[in-house]
């Protein structure tokens, strides 16, 4: 690496420590949570974040938004919610000069730093659709016209589990969008209490950005810039391709997998590894962070037949299964 690159990646490590100060100022524990998240921010990847309402999801988004000094954009995902609601829309004005009545494009939400796309299943696909674009390409179409966003752009979505009422389930092709789907858990008991005791003594403490859009942009462009091994790129291909029933050799996958994770995988396992090992002070990634990433990007492109949900399998558990039996080398 050259010495300004050097200089640059001493400053991750710093970086990671500083943004996890300041999201522990108001998120107790998930400490998982938050490094998954990490990963997918300097990755400059989408993240689902799936779990039960009420453990901090919104606020841990929000959270991080305000420590990078990011633009932040929220969109309340209901059953009403129309598509231009999120991109924006044509409005008819009147010139004042002229006279003439004439079309301009109306900004949405969407036109953001990090956009929370929270409880996103909560509408239907027509509406969730409204986000690929933006997700896939950075930019808006409308009216003929295409709108790029400013990066960095990001989408993290909230999710509650999809067998309460009154949710749909994600396209598939929408949640091969997103690079991580994080699992947030129930806090243990001695981190509820000190989450009733923080959050009922006063308001939560102002969090003061720790590391400048600028810097993020730069360090996201350098972790995709560090050396990396063939081992690592062939585990993270070798890792996709076992959850396909036609490719793989793990017996399970065939009986309980109608259709495994894509190639955007793969690359997402590469990366993932990439920006852990970056985010720990090591410049190349091993085979374990590879696993460390794995459940983060495989878990939401798993898709499970009849048969796995008739026997209660997972799809994290189907995951398990192929990170036992899949060998690096």
């Amino acid at each position: 690496m050259q010495e300004e690159d050097i200089a640059l990646f001493d400053t991750l490590a710093q970086a990671r420590s500083d943004l996890q100060a300041a999201i522990s100022t108001r998120i107790v524990g998930q400490e998982a949570v938050v490094e998954s998240m990490l990963i997918s921010l300097f990755a400059g990847g989408h993240s689902l974040f799936i779990g039960v309402p009420g453990l901090a999801k919104t606020l841990l988004v929000q959270t991080v938004a305000d420590a990078l000094g990011l633009r932040f954009g929220r969109v309340q995902f209901t059953p009403d919610l129309m598509p231009a609601d999120i991109t924006g829309t044509e409005v008819l004005h009147e010139d004042k000069a002229t006279g003439e009545r004439v079309l301009s494009f109306m900004k949405g939400p969407v036109f953001t730093n990090l956009l929370l796309a929270d409880e996103i299943n909560r509408a239907p696909a027509k509406t969730q659709a409204a986000l690929l674009q933006a997700m896939a390409e950075g930019a808006v179409t409308a009216g003929g016209e295409t709108h790029p966003l400013a990066p960095p752009f990001m989408v993290f979505a909230t999710q509650n589990p999809i067998e309460q009422e009154g949710t749909y389930p994600l396209p598939e092709a929408q949640l091969d969008r997103f690079m991580f789907s994080i699992q947030v858990g129930y806090p243990s008991e001695a981190e509820e209490v000190a989450i009733v005791e923080r959050t009922t003594m006063g308001p939560l403490p102002e969090v003061k950005p720790v590391l400048d859009q600028e810097t993020l942009l730069r360090l996201a462009d350098l972790v995709r810039r560090l050396p990396t091994s063939q081992d690592v790129h062939q585990y993270a291909v070798r890792l996709a391709r076992a959850t396909r029933p036609e490719a793989s050799t793990v017996p399970s996958v065939s009986d309980l997998v109608s259709w495994g994770a894509g190639p955007r995988a793969s690359q997402c396992l590469a990366l993932g590894a990439r920006v852990r090992a970056a985010l720990h002070g090591h410049e190349v990634p091993s085979v374990e962070d590879v696993r460390a990433v794995a459940h983060s990007v495989l878990d939401h492109r798993v898709v499970l037949n009849f048969q796995a949900e008739a026997a209660g399998v997972s799809a994290s558990t189907v995951v398990d299964r192929v990170l036992a039996e899949v060998s690096p080398s």
